[in-house]
């Protein structure tokens, strides 16, 4: 752990850039399987949890494990961001072929559509508020008070990943459990309790 703390923030970067680089791979030499854009789609989405998720367990691991990655964070969630941004350019392009008419009717009458877009956007508020300066503007209470929408994204883009699929996947439900284990580990006095335990644990 004492090297992952020693690794430099744009080393997120790099490693979180794997994913669409093997996205990009596979595209071009046609490993995508019989529904291109559905997979190039689905790829993204599920990489934009999976960053936002591990944004999430960032606070649990300094809680409960003593284990600070703290600076790891904001890139976490800008990659969560970014991987989103690609997941909707993709909806938007390859699929919906930009009928912007056609589109907003889809995201009113489709829940997984909304639950989608509503995630999107409370990540882009996230996103547009992680700088340094945007937490100056918004003092420190305003700017935690801010980021706890995170504690709504990540349930919105499972429910989003689920409802897409019409048959839940197992996959899906696994990630919403962590996520729902994540969200519940910020209870009042869930940590504490749980640190307790690890204690006593160890004494015995």
């Amino acid at each position: 752990m004492d090297r992952l703390r020693r690794l430099p923030r744009g080393a997120v970067w790099g490693l979180g850039a794997i994913p669409l680089i093997l996205l990009v791979a596979d595209a071009v030499s046609g490993r995508l399987g019989i529904d291109p854009v559905r997979d190039i789609e689905h790829r993204l989405g599920r990489t934009a949890i999976y960053f936002v998720i591990a944004s999430l367990c960032v606070t649990p691991l300094l809680r409960l494990g003593r284990v600070n990655l703290m600076k790891f964070r904001r890139p976490l969630g800008l990659l969560g961001f970014s991987y989103a941004v690609l997941h909707l350019g993709a909806w938007l392009v390859l699929d919906m072929a930009l009928l912007w008419g056609q589109l907003l009717r889809d995201i009113a009458k489709r829940p997984y559509l909304t639950f989608g877009m509503g995630a999107f956007v409370i990540l882009a508020i996230l996103a547009a508020t992680s700088s340094d300066s945007a937490i100056r503007r918004l003092g420190p209470v305003g700017w935690r008070g801010v980021h706890r929408l995170v504690y709504f994204a990540a349930p919105l883009g499972i429910l989003h990943w689920l409802w897409a699929y019409k048959l839940w996947p197992g996959k899906g439900l696994a990630v919403g459990a962590l996520v729902l284990a994540l969200l519940a580990l910020r209870l009042p006095g869930v940590s504490d309790r749980l640190r307790r335990a690890k204690r006593i644990l160890t004494l015995q």
